[in-house]
């Protein structure tokens, strides 16, 4: 029981987190491991500075609280404390894993079953270097604060990721596939759906033509769609790069006219998969967050400290990659919204683009940049050739506005692997996802 003293404010969050990594590569064990570990982080805070702990002796957690308070000054009026009146006190106890944990599955089985899917890597001939991972990760939190929050939840996600050099006479690719998920049997059957997506890399190797660069209607697809939220907007949307920034603030009028009145842009920690935070490491609850509404700019995300500095509320985004570092304001899941548009009627009034479909990567603030994969062509309407580009990239606030249709269903993605990353906190679980989304024009090279 943690004794928290007057005059203070202080929580104290522990993670007892286990994992497992087990990877091949052309055909040789390269790595078997499973790790489980348990840390505490501290924190006291008395109106002026706040006072820090990073413990791995979670059972003397109450000694290291008490070398805190004694390097702080007592402040009788703590509670009045703008930060301090906005922290949640909220008691709840959620088991979402019990009856599934990783944790009890054994290492020979999550072993075996990463085995039967590397022969359908090497089915064609065209792939020289099959690699593949599994990945679990199973975390129980607790949070308790000197206001009375006593919280516990469990948090799980397992996948596997498999990548594949490929090369035929002068030409070569690089794929790769993954499946990321919340329970081991989630991972069982995908022999048909591994096999199809080898074939359509070893298609893509060799019939891919090379893109006629210039400006074309795009289609992305929910993983594209999502990174573009997520790289483009969601870092945006991260209040603390407000903070010592005027011009961002200026720029970031709340009521602003953003993006195209049929997109909404939403965020929120209650969504199962990798994002999956129904309570952040300040106790806040999740919730659905609008960082754009129908084309206005609705909100922001916050950590206790930037809702006070800006006069704004919680969102529950305060987060940390593990018990050695503070929260800072982080994404959860990030996702575009639904329209009312089937892919067919998408594609349609398309005469010539072109449809990304996954991607290698994406990066952004003001100007976006993404890296397709496997990408194909758009003509009068259908789907045809598989086209290598290298990027599109455009200025985010114009291709917001250039969005104008949408798919109605939206997919969310989680990935076992990466990550999102921030100053150096890297890599924190996110999750992804949208519609298939239609632009007008994206620079395409």
């Amino acid at each position: 029981m943690i004794r928290f003293k007057e005059g203070f404010y202080a929580d104290v969050r522990v993670e007892d987190r286990y994992l497992t990594t087990i990877s091949y590569k052309a055909g040789i064990l390269e790595q078997m491991s499973t790790r489980n570990e348990k840390q505490a982080f501290l924190r006291v805070y008395d109106g002026r500075m706040w006072y820090y702990a990073s413990v791995t002796d979670v059972d003397n957690i109450q000694r290291t609280l008490d070398g805190l308070y004694a390097a702080a000054t007592e402040n009788p009026a703590i509670l009045e404390d703008p930060i301090v009146r906005r922290f949640e006190r909220n008691r709840a106890k959620l088991s979402s894993f019990a009856d599934c944990s990783v944790r009890d599955i054994p290492v020979k089985d999550k072993q075996e079953l990463l085995l039967s899917y590397l022969p359908i890597l090497s089915e064609d001939d065209c792939v020289k270097l099959p690699e593949g991972t599994y990945v679990d990760r199973s975390s129980l939190f607790s949070f308790s604060s000197s206001l009375g929050a006593d919280i516990s939840y469990d948090y799980q996600t397992c996948g596997i990721s498999f990548t594949f050099s490929m090369a035929e006479d002068d030409r070569q690719f690089a794929g790769h596939w993954s499946k990321g998920g919340t329970r081991f049997d989630e991972l069982r059957g995908l022999d048909d759906i591994i096999r199809a997506a080898v074939k359509e890399h070893a298609f893509f190797l060799r019939s891919s033509v090379p893109v006629e660069a210039g400006r074309y209607p795009v289609v992305l697809s929910p993983e594209a769609a999502g990174v573009f939220a997520h790289e483009s907007f969601g870092h945006k949307s991260e209040s603390d790069f407000m903070l010592s920034d005027e011009s961002m603030r200026d720029e970031w009028q709340l009521g602003k006219s953003v993006g195209s009145p049929i997109l909404s842009i939403a965020e929120c920690g209650d969504i199962p998969g990798a994002g999956f935070t129904p309570y952040d490491d300040e106790g806040t609850k999740a919730r659905k967050n609008y960082l754009i509404k129908n084309g206005v700019l609705a909100g922001r995300l916050h950590s206790a400290q930037t809702a006070a500095a800006l006069g704004e509320g919680l969102t529950g985004n305060a987060r940390a990659i593990d018990c050695t570092f503070e929260p800072i304001v982080r994404m959860t899941s990030t996702y575009i919204e639904g329209g009312d548009l089937s892919f067919d009627e998408l594609t349609a009034p398309i005469e010539k683009g072109y449809f990304i479909k996954t991607i290698k990567h994406g990066s952004g603030m003001s100007t976006f940049t993404i890296a397709p994969l496997l990408a194909y062509e758009i003509v009068n309407g259908k789907l045809g050739r598989p086209v290598q580009i290298s990027v599109i990239t455009g200025n985010v606030f114009e291709t917001l506005g250039l969005i104008d249709g949408l798919t109605k269903d939206v997919e969310m993605l989680s990935f076992v692997t990466g990550g999102c990353g921030k100053m150096e906190q890297y890599p924190l679980p996110v999750g992804l996802g949208g519609p298939f989304v239609r632009v007008s024009e994206i620079n395409v090279q």
